[in-house]
């Protein structure tokens, strides 16, 4: 009897090792992220496998256990991808950072991009134009400007025709100001949500018909700050919070006609997103201007002085290397079943998942730890209070 337990408890040993094995490679073949496995289809496997082997008999349990292993392996994603050749696309912000780069890469596949930049003048226009083949449209596009979305809009209908528009990657997006909620003037709020949130909707519903004509692919690029609450990101949050919740809402309203929705998470990379030393400058000024003489005086002007420290480490600390989002945008456009939700870089599964999944107390010290660790001063109200505690 012992030797048949024996017999059996090594036959699913050995059964998980092949199965572990099929499954990595697959896996790995498929470019498959930890976000979309199926960890609690895992769980419930290990689960079977331990009541195949200790309940159920052998003859009944093995067989049992391999058909589970059989219907995972075969519902893991596979990267079939469409041809890129004759898709059309349009991408927006693309003077510089994300889109810049999505605009090359995507011409160099053999896609025909329609690039929206704000400046067909500007040096990031000229290098797309020096670099970039005879395919690539370089489009005066300012996602708040209605009249220049209906041009745009004419000029790419006038080209496609009957065949429609394969893809729109929303890319355009402005950061605004790093700072405590309190201290952010309304006008970055404002421009926030206009850019990053309202742009998209304005150029979304303007191009739906030749979208759903191709029953092509809309894809925003968000932000780990759209799911995640991040201290300092106030007004970026709140609108990539927003422009989240628009494309879920999308996928649901667009899944009939055949139209597939997918929203893009990056952490951090080094774009132009967070702008200059002089940038920084005129909103601390900006700040200083605006706020309450109270608000001032709560806070002090050192305190402001910090941020600009903090605004600089972040944007050093971010990694320069945008081949993540380069790959998962791509999947999203051309692969036959793309995904909803992708994370490219750096924690940008980790930190969602603390959020949702842990006690607040555990992802407030990890965000506090990651995203102020270099903030070495309190606003001057709690110092003083600090110290009239410590002399108490």
């Amino acid at each position: 009897m012992e030797t048949v337990q024996c017999d059996s408890a090594l036959s699913y040993v050995a059964l998980s090792a092949l199965f572990s094995g099929l499954v990595a490679h697959k896996l790995i073949r498929n470019k498959v992220k930890i976000e979309n496995v199926s960890v609690s289809c895992l769980l419930a496997l290990l689960l079977l496998e331990i009541l195949c082997c200790c309940v159920f008999c052998s003859h009944l349990g093995l067989p049992l256990f391999v058909a589970a292993c059989a219907l995972y392996y075969v519902s893991i994603p596979v990267r079939r991808m469409l041809t890129a050749q004759g898709k059309t696309v349009l991408i927006t912000g693309c003077d510089s950072g994300l889109g810049h780069a999505l605009a090359k890469y995507f011409d160099e596949l053999g896609v025909l991009v329609y690039a929206g930049v704000l400046d067909k003048k500007g040096q990031g226009a000229e290098e797309l134009r020096r670099v970039c083949s005879s395919r690539l449209s370089l489009i005066q596009l300012d996602v708040t400007n209605q009249g220049q979305i209906k041009a745009v809009y004419d000029e790419v209908k006038n080209r496609v025709q009957d065949a429609g528009l394969w893809g729109i990657v929303h890319n355009a997006g402005v950061l605004g100001y790093m700072a405590d909620g309190e201290l952010l003037p309304i006008s970055v709020y404002k421009q926030c949500m206009d850019v990053n949130f309202i742009g998209v909707v304005q150029v979304t519903k303007m191009f739906m018909p030749l979208l759903r004509k191709a029953k092509g692919r809309l894809v925003t690029i968000s932000s780990m700050a759209g799911h995640s609450p991040l201290p300092g990101f106030a007004a970026y949050a709140a609108s990539k919070a927003a422009l989240t919740m628009f494309s879920a809402v999308m996928r649901q309203d667009l899944f009939k006609w055949g139209v597939n929705v997918s929203a893009v998470h990056p952490s951090g990379f080094r774009t132009n997103i967070f702008g200059s030393r002089e940038h920084w400058s005129s909103q601390d000024q900006n700040i200083l201007d605006n706020i309450m003489p109270e608000v001032k005086e709560d806070y002090g002007e050192d305190y402001l002085a910090s941020l600009k420290e903090l605004r600089y480490t972040m944007s050093t600390i971010t990694s320069p290397d945008l081949s993540p989002v380069l790959d998962d945008v791509s999947h999203a456009l051309l692969a036959r079943e793309p995904y909803f939700s992708y994370t490219p870089g750096r924690c940008a599964y980790l930190i969602p998942c603390l959020f949702r999944y842990f006690p607040l107390w555990v992802y407030d010290n990890f965000a506090k730890q990651i995203f102020q660790i270099h903030r070495n001063i309190l606003p001057r109200s709690l110092r003083k209070s600090k110290s009239n505690n410590k002399m108490d």
